[in-house]
């Protein structure tokens, strides 16, 4: 069966207690990675803790030892990518190569005007993640100084060091599923394309499409990872998944046609047989309750 990660919202009332227990439960169940996202506030009020997003992956790096993990995804509009870069490198290194580095172009309109970020027209925006993209890999991939001569980024000469342990440092991840903008950027620059909230269809022809545009730049299909991260509504009895469908009111159909994985017990493996049966990697799903680790338990069992 194809990995199972967990993916938390960091903005989500994420605090150094909730943070340390989930790593611990998630490393010790037996998922094969840990993600979160990086958000300083919700999309819509009450704000809530949300927990910085590089602090607490220095702080999984060492007091973890062999699960993945990293940002779902990290947007370009709130750190120079030059920085990014450094951090990534360090924390890839503290970790030894269990980081993946994902990255984006930003899109949440009410943190970055609550906290001066420029989000830019959706135009300028791709077109600053794609110099952003630039940065970090030329810095990441390069034992030369780098030169980068770009609308909103611009490096003299510039070389990281110390260098990467690992050739080439962290992988690359870029999550999102738009073909105009997207799948170019992933099959130019990423070692893995997460998709979001896809249906084994939809992700069929979205993978398809992927490795059109990797033949195109001539790099083999299989260089790049295919994860997905969607949402989960897991019940340990049918009554549980029935009591969490009706809270956010939903119907079973609803949520499995929004991309989401929904059931108990075996009807959550076959879902994931599906995904895996169309060419997906990787899944990490979208855990909101961060207390309920009992429930998380229950999901580990589920896939045994």
């Amino acid at each position: 069966m194809l990995e199972v990660a967990i993916m938390i919202e960091g903005q989500n009332g994420l605090t150094w207690s909730r943070w340390q227990k989930m790593a611990r439960a998630v490393e010790e169940l037996g998922f094969v990675g840990l993600y979160r996202s990086d958000h300083f506030t919700n999309m819509n009020p009450p704000d809530k803790e949300s927990l910085e997003l590089w602090v607490s992956l220095t702080w999984l790096a060492s007091n973890t030892s062999h699960i993945e993990f990293g940002p779902l995804v990290s947007p370009v509009s709130f750190r120079h990518p030059a920085l990014t870069a450094r951090m990534a490198s360090a924390v890839d290194d503290l970790s030894r190569g269990r980081l993946t580095l994902g990255l984006g172009a930003g899109w949440q309109d009410r943190e970055h005007h609550i906290f001066g970020f420029d989000l830019l027209d959706m135009q300028s925006r791709f077109d600053r993640f794609e110099e952003g993209l630039q940065v970090v890999t030329s810095l990441l991939e390069s034992d030369q100084a780098v030169m980068v001569d770009g609308k909103y980024f611009q490096l003299h000469e510039a070389i990281l060091l110390p260098r990467p342990q690992r050739p080439g440092g962290p992988r690359i991840l870029i999550g999102g599923v738009g073909s105009k903008r997207t799948l170019p950027l992933v099959a130019r620059y990423a070692d893995e394309w997460n998709a979001m909230f896809l249906t084994a269809e939809q992700f069929e022809k979205k993978n398809r499409k992927l490795d059109e545009l990797l033949v195109t730049e001539k790099r083999a299909p299989e260089s790049v990872r295919r994860s997905m991260m969607t949402g989960l509504r897991f019940g340990r009895t049918v009554a549980e998944l029935n009591e969490k469908l009706s809270a956010r009111k939903q119907t079973v159909a609803e949520a499995r046609n929004g991309g989401m994985i929904v059931g108990v017990g075996n009807e959550i493996v076959e879902q994931l047989l599906q995904l895996e049966k169309v060419g997906l990697q990787r899944i990490m799903l979208q855990w909101l309750d961060l207390d309920d680790l009992d429930g998380l338990s229950a999901l580990a069992t589920s896939l045994q």
